[in-house]
């Protein structure tokens, strides 16, 4: 599963550095994307795109770049032949690095009530700053890790997260406090489901990991997820951007080796494979009694994929949309 290049960390980007531009246009087009930056006591800049401030739609595509860390391009496209007036489109020419290396949530951040002096807090954090501290195992596995004087962090969060987060965050990315920036999406915000939706090429990556696929052979990739407006209802809210990837999402995966693998990766990759596959996502989050390990980890895929080899020239195809489903649950007649 692991990049199988002695060099890699020499000779791959640095997902930090490839975002901070698009970090630097997120402040510097502030007030037109509908984001609220600031600096906490410690100097780090925060970034409310979604708990105090409205957001928007634009704030979202850039932030799901922001995650892939300058590695990958996120789109608008109107689709109403399709079923949904309103579309993501994702793609990267680097999939493994911007969606397993920097789009991922993958960074448990967790601090307890009397950690906080208050409510206690969990994230889960997502975007470059990950490769930069690098405390998961899937870190070793890709062979990469960041350096870089600068990082940037996303968190699915409705509240600033406290200083004992904020510590943890700099001392593990070893960054001085003004090179942190970290952006706030509450899934409930127009910005938050823009992101997550975003996040549609990156489920197939990460299902691919999981099922163990050769991850070095994976060297293209190009999605797309229809966008629904967000929910004011926690649960409603991620159930919809769920829903949109795992009954709505195509992706399109360009990869190399044996015919065999890259069949029997299309066949096994979609999300219809599940026992769980066919309701809403709130509902069968609801029936897991909210807890994310009791639901089948197959369901977290696209619901349609497309895997071409180049070694070979054959493409093969599996899954569909339920279209239907998804305008049952997200659309009222006028």
């Amino acid at each position: 599963m692991s990049l199988n290049s002695q060099t890699a960390v020499a000779s791959t980007p640095s997902v930090n550095l490839l975002a901070r531009p698009l970090v630097e246009r997120l402040l510097a087009e502030a007030e037109s994307l509908g984001v609220l930056p600031t600096r906490d006591s410690s100097g780090v800049c925060i970034v409310d795109a979604g708990i105090q401030a409205r957001g928007s739609v634009a704030a979202g595509m850039l932030i799901g770049e922001i995650c892939m860390g300058g590695l990958g391009q996120v789109r608008l496209r109107t689709g109403a032949a399709d079923g949904w007036p309103t579309w993501l489109e994702v793609s990267s020419a680097q999939p493994v690095l911007a969606c397993l290396a920097s789009q991922y949530a993958g960074w448990s951040l967790a601090a307890s009530k009397e950690e906080t002096g208050g409510k206690k807090f969990f994230s889960l954090g997502s975007g470059p700053a990950r490769a930069l501290a690098a405390k998961e195992t899937l870190f070793e596995e890709l062979g990469y890790r960041d350096r870089a004087a600068f990082g940037a962090l996303v968190l699915e969060v409705d509240r600033v997260p406290p200083p004992v987060i904020i510590d943890k965050l700099l001392r593990d990315c070893g960054l001085a406090p003004e090179a942190l920036t970290v952006v706030l999406t509450p899934t409930t915000s127009v910005a938050g489901t823009t992101q997550v939706v975003a996040r549609v090429l990156e489920v197939a990556l990460h299902r691919a990991h999981e099922l163990g696929f050769a991850l070095e052979n994976i060297v293209d990739g190009v999605a797309s997820a229809p966008l629904p407006s967000p929910s004011p209802d926690g649960v409603l809210a991620m159930g919809r951007t769920n829903d949109a990837i795992l009954y709505g999402g195509r992706v399109h995966l360009t990869v190399r080796g044996d015919d065999a693998a890259a069949r029997q990766f299309a066949a096994q990759l979609p999300s219809r494979n599940s026992r769980d596959y066919g309701r809403s996502f709130a509902d069968i989050f609801k029936a897991a009694e909210y807890d994310f390990y009791k639901i089948d980890g197959g369901l977290f895929a696209p619901a349609e994929v497309w895997v071409s080899n180049l070694d070979s020239g054959n493409t093969w195809h599996a899954g569909g949309l339920d279209m239907a489903l998804l305008r049952s649950l997200w659309l009222q007649e006028a």
